[in-house]
């Protein structure tokens, strides 16, 4: 009896501090119980789905649509109580605005049918309507431009596509199970590396800049590839520069229409199609950014920032529903809840909709540059040491599962406590990694504190820069879950009497 009473104190003051540790963070249940009855009871979510979707429509970088939602987006910001809106020019953007008009293609020959099509961003319109055989051209090295020369004026072109389609015995929609969460949670130390021929690659693109120029030179009507599958084309944008010739007309087709038209040709069957696209080129070069504000309060800390975001602009298919205005919506409903809470935060809370993001992070690099390291000297800026965490979204509509540390050990403790609200949620993984290809890694390239949840992946890589992106994408009930957790997040962040550890700071080598 004695020895088991022994045994058991001891194991108690073995545990003790590790406790201590883990209580450190203090919880303010009762603003957290205040967020979720909110987002319960008085949810704008489906609201802000419908603005940011049906109404704002597409949102390419720099083109009407985009300047058109950075406009509506401040509006609501303000409107939402937000204060010191902006929308905020970062970067110069060499491709300019560009806007689809019209868009139509068929096929003609051997029979009628239309296709689903989506114009390549930063190509020219066909200046009315294109009737004309379909070629298919085949150029593999610059040995092979001759035989094509001087028989491609005002023809339909089709480019070669090595890609087939591959039937998926997978569920379309799914959520991460238990198991995966698990293997997720598990630190690894195995080094994972991309099987990538950069040589390869840069000289694929160096033959199909040349081929481009050929194309120009020939007087090539059209110009068809394959993209995307379900015949639902996926898009993608030409490498225009503001002043420079107007790419050909070229149009992405899907897998279906464009693997048909192959062996119609291949088997020596004649294809004819028409084609009618009306493409504005708009002289806009900037990148830019809509930002707001909770300001703060406390003398000390109000400097310091908490600021979260998601991309605003999008590919010009859909409506860029789950990429990405999923992320904008949670982020304003989150501050929304604090606002109307009456929350006094001790940090300045802002968020960030982000421009430029599928051409290459623009928007959220460009807020680096311009307010946290120095583009040209990479100086640290005064925001460096006021910048306390990013939080982003960008992984389509699912819910939050947990979160990735970004390799930021350091940060694990605390946000296990922030999620312990939210465990019977489903919200409660750590995971080590890193997801990588979005907004947080601006940020997490200094080693700040910046990271993006884990979100059940839902139907994303089958919709997302595609025309199926639209409303329809967007689960509320998901999306409610998560601007609950961001809420919550964010209120922890800004009254936390000390900032959240970042990462060593690595200053660039010359």
């Amino acid at each position: 009896m004695i020895r088991k009473t022994f045994l058991a104190a001891l194991a108690i003051s073995l545990l003790l501090p590790i406790q201590t540790f883990a209580q450190t963070e203090e919880l303010n249940l009762e603003m957290i119980y205040k967020i979720k009855q909110e987002e319960k009871t008085n949810s704008q979510i489906e609201e802000l789905s419908f603005w940011m979707t049906d109404f704002l429509g597409p949102r390419l970088t720099a083109s009407a649509g985009k300047i058109r939602a950075n406009e509506w987006v401040a509006k609501k910001f303000k409107a939402l109580g937000f204060s010191n809106v902006v929308i905020d020019s970062v970067r110069p953007f060499e491709r300019g605005g560009w806007d689809n008009k019209k868009a139509y293609a068929a096929l003609t020959s051997p029979y009628y049918t239309n296709f689903s099509i989506l114009p390549k961003a930063w190509t020219a319109g066909t200046n009315g309507l294109v009737k004309s055989e379909v070629i298919l051209v085949d150029i593999q090295s610059e040995e092979d431009f001759e035989k094509y020369h001087g028989k491609l004026e005002g023809k339909i072109v089709i480019l070669p596509s090595s890609a087939t389609y591959e039937p998926s015995f997978e569920p379309i929609a799914v959520r991460y199970t238990e198991e995966d969460l698990k293997k997720l949670s598990e630190e690894s130390t195995e080094v994972r590396r991309r099987t990538f021929d950069r040589a390869a690659y840069m000289k694929m693109r160096a033959l199909r800049e040349k081929m481009d120029g050929f194309f120009l030179t020939e007087k090539v009507a059209v110009i068809l590839n394959n993209s995307g599958e379900f015949n639902v084309p996926r898009a993608n944008g030409a490498n225009y520069t503001i002043g420079n010739s107007y790419p050909i007309p070229e149009l992405n087709l899907p897998i279906e229409a464009h693997g048909r038209i192959l062996r119609l040709i291949a088997h020596q069957v004649p294809v004819e199609m028409e084609v009618e696209i009306e493409n504005e080129f708009i002289p806009n070069n900037k990148v830019v950014n809509v930002m707001g504000e909770i300001p703060g309060n406390d003398k000390k800390l109000k400097d310091q920032i908490v600021l979260v975001g998601g991309h605003l602009d999008s590919w010009h298919g859909g409506t860029g529903a789950a990429d990405n205005a999923s992320g904008g919506i949670v982020m304003m409903e989150a501050l929304r809840i604090l606002k109307e809470l009456g929350v006094q935060p001790k940090r300045t809370i802002r968020i960030a909709l982000w421009g430029g993001e599928e051409q290459g992070l623009h928007g959220s690099r460009g807020y680096v540059e311009k307010y946290i390291r120095d583009k040209e000297t990479m100086n640290l800026k005064p925001g460096y040491n006021n910048f306390t965490v990013y939080f982003n979204m960008d992984n389509g509509t699912g819910k939050f599962r947990g979160i990735h540390l970004q390799g930021n050990e350091m940060i694990r403790p605390i946000f296990e406590q922030w999620m312990l609200p939210f465990n019977d949620m489903g919200c409660a993984t750590i995971n080590i990694g890193n997801t990588g290809s979005t907004d947080h890694v601006s940020f997490d390239a200094l080693g700040l504190p910046a990271f993006q949840f884990i979100q059940d992946r839902i139907e994303y890589s089958r919709g997302y820069h595609t025309n199926m992106d639209t409303y329809e994408r967007l689960l509320m009930s998901d999306l409610k879950h998560n601007a609950m957790i961001v809420a919550a997040f964010i209120y922890q962040a800004a009254m936390r009497d000390e900032q959240l550890p970042k990462k060593p700071y690595q200053a660039p080598k010359n």
